[in-house]
């Protein structure tokens, strides 16, 4: 798997991505390319226009020309790569698609449009990966197919790049949130569900929508995510949310903090931690509420948060301001 699919999905629904506009979607609606997963295949389910498919397809063309889609991206940013995913499409894939993509503030008009990726091969059934060359940042992505078929889910893997110069110095915001440019950068163990869903949008849909631990039988063990906030910054609360996490959520945790702008992400463990957060005990399905319990104020760059034992966390919120 190229290492780009470990960058956030920039076109997602779950942080705000739209399918707006396309020429054709007879058999399968444009939005589900931009659902989870890689679609499911459900053999004997149909609509009144014939099989049902979890992805977005078009009729079979008998004129000439090729059908598109236009995704507004949920969080603005640089595209390193690409998935064109015609999972569960065999005999109706595209054989080529193309990428467009735009950088605007509302609807792009025609001479907006930039090409990212040439005409290039699909595969049936298969993962279409692609590395994006381009290091513009966009909001819009234009997706062509040749002639026609069906595309399960298209992913837009990057880095997500905030306008802050919206933002003052006196507003307050999530500083790892995805929206804001957050990623989680590593951690221990992941068995059970994605160390990304700890700094999605909203709250955790079910238990499966946050970090999630195997049951560790070391004594006094502790396991821990790395992040790196979308822009360095002052703590002024924590919100730690076990979501739907009852006979597994952690017994506590504790939040170590850096400041290191420049730092290499694989060097993180050398620096000097603080605690920012000592040890605090946590409850099932409760969010979590800390301001007065911070131990310092100073400018931050990165986090890690502790868990003890082990366990799920559903969301974790790190509301200050920028610095």
């Amino acid at each position: 798997m190229n290492k780009f699919t470990d960058l956030i999905d920039l076109a997602a629904a779950r942080t705000g991505g739209q399918a707006l506009e396309c020429s054709d979607e007879f058999f399968a609606e444009k939005e589900n390319l931009l659902k989870p997963g890689r679609g499911i295949f459900i053999e004997d389910k149909y609509t009144e226009h014939g099989k049902w498919m979890d992805g977005w397809e078009s009729r079979r063309k008998r004129v000439a020309g090729h059908d598109w889609v236009i995704i507004k991206l949920g969080l603005r940013g640089i595209i390193a790569g690409v998935d064109i995913d015609t999972n569960h499409f065999l005999g109706n894939h595209p054989p080529y698609a193309s990428l467009e993509a735009a950088c605007v503030t509302g609807i792009p008009a025609e001479n907006d449009w930039t090409e990212i990726l040439s005409k290039s091969p699909l595969e049936p059934g298969s993962q279409n990966l692609y590395e994006i060359a381009s290091t513009q940042e966009w909001t819009h992505l234009r997706l062509h197919i040749y002639p026609d078929g069906g595309v399960a889910r298209l992913k837009a893997y990057g880095e997500v790049k905030p306008d802050w110069n919206q933002i003052t110095k006196s507003d307050m915001l999530d500083l790892v949130s995805v929206e804001n440019g957050g990623r989680v950068l590593s951690c221990n163990d992941m068995f059970f569900s994605h160390k990304d869903n700890l700094i999605m949008p909203n709250r955790g849909a079910n238990m499966g929508d946050g970090w999630e631990t195997k049951r560790n039988r070391t004594p006094n063990n502790c396991d821990w995510a790395i992040l790196k906030l979308g822009h360095s910054g002052i703590v002024k609360e924590i919100e730690v949310d076990t979501c739907h996490f009852k006979g597994n959520y952690p017994d506590s945790c504790s939040i170590e903090s850096i400041y290191a702008p420049d730092a290499k992400e694989g060097r993180l463990d050398e620096l000097n931690w603080q605690t920012l957060l000592p040890k605090s005990k946590l409850s099932a399905d409760k969010q979590h509420y800390f301001d007065k319990e911070l131990l310092h104020h100073n400018k931050i760059t990165h986090l890690r948060l502790n868990i003890y034992p082990d366990g799920g966390v559903s969301r974790l919120r790190i509301n200050g301001t920028i610095g």
